[in-house]
């Protein structure tokens, strides 16, 4: 009876010593699982960081933001509402581009907002010129032209002058006249200073050898409610925008800004056939802080240049006088560069800005 019962406590003893050690084995082999599932995750990301483009397939996570320098309502506000829907479905999957204004400082505070952003692809913004290279020529600017990255050109828009229906001044030669006789009596509403209304409206004074004064507004929206309101006596604008005013507002437009008639206007006269070789107009694109990752950059730019060619936004264009000018991103930095060396020469000889 002892036999029996040492045996059995041996049989025991050793099954348990065998349990044990299949359950430390079984312990081990999950271990080892953690550790080759933690090597393939990390194998798999460096992978995925290390593949050109692999960024792609998560860009864009977050909406967009697209700043203009400029109020709601203005020419350059319409133009980026009109074309973020395209660049929303060209993107693809849930992508959002949300408008975002930030008037002041003749575009200046906008500029700087895109250029001080995170170079991420999530903020962008509109850039109009002159303003974007007059402006670090005529004062300590809060962003420079080398500081943001042109990514497609969108319009080229001529200047013109415009007044209020009831207004006097029927022709341009009424304003000089006017101007003559009363130095600094007549008010002249622009987009801000160094702006291109801005200018042209100096090379209007300075040819007609009058002294106008001249009156900034955030946007020419602002500009043109004030022309409505007869606040001021004159506006200077895109003719885009002034073309498209017309269709519902008591104005008239007295010239525009271009060698030949613009297609926007047929019927306005420009300013060279009545005698005053003035030639002013404003480009408008799409920009980014320097330093985009490339293969994001590169999706931001396609989304772009297949959303311009949509015929849909044309016709939108086509209807609210947006003349297209469309420049990809060399093409369009190129041109830029061309006007700062232009206006850097006129301001060394004629500063704008006293």
């Amino acid at each position: 009876m002892v036999r029996n019962a040492h045996s059995a406590v041996q049989v025991e003893a050793t099954r348990a010593a065998g349990t044990s050690r299949i359950g430390a084995f079984s312990r081990g082999l999950r271990r080892l699982a953690a550790v080759v599932g933690c090597v393939a995750a990390g194998l798999t990301a460096t992978i995925a960081l290390a593949v050109p483009g692999a960024a792609w397939a998560a860009y864009p996570e977050k909406p967009i933001s697209l700043i203009v320098g400029y109020a709601a309502g203005g020419g350059s506000d319409f133009i980026v509402r009109s074309l973020a829907p395209f660049i929303e479905k060209e993107l693809g999957g849930s992508a959002r581009v949300i408008v975002m204004n930030r008037p002041g400082a003749g575009g200046e505070i906008g500029f700087a907002a895109i250029a001080d952003a995170a170079p991420d692809g999530y903020t962008i913004g509109l850039i109009n010129s002159p303003n974007v290279v007059t402006i670090p020529i005529e004062r300590h600017a809060r962003f420079s032209l080398d500081r943001l990255d042109p990514l497609y050109n969108l319009v080229d828009d001529p200047g013109s002058f415009v007044v209020h229906k009831d207004s006097p001044f029927k022709t341009l030669a009424d304003v000089a006249a006017f101007a003559k006789a009363n130095p600094n009596n007549v008010t002249v509403g622009t987009t801000g200073i160094g702006s291109d209304d801005h200018l042209a409206m100096l090379m209007f004074q300075r040819l007609t050898q009058t002294q106008l004064t001249h009156v900034p507004f955030p946007g020419s929206a602002d500009a043109h409610r004030a022309l409505l309101g007869r606040h001021i006596q004159v506006t200077s604008m895109n003719i885009g925008e002034s073309a498209r005013a017309r269709e519902g507002d008591p104005i008239r437009i007295l010239g525009v800004m271009t060698e030949q008639r613009s297609e926007q206007a047929t019927d306005v006269p420009t300013f060279k056939e009545l005698g005053f070789d003035v030639k002013m107009s404003s480009l408008r694109g799409l920009a980014a802080p320097m330093g985009l990752p490339p293969d994001i950059r590169a999706k931001l730019v396609d989304a772009i240049a297949k959303a311009v060619q949509h015929p849909e936004f044309q016709e939108i264009a086509r209807k609210a006088y947006q003349p297209l000018r469309l420049l990809p991103p060399d093409q369009y930095a190129v041109e830029l560069k061309s006007q700062e060396a232009t206006f850097r020469a006129i301001w060394k000889e004629t500063p704008w800005l006293k």
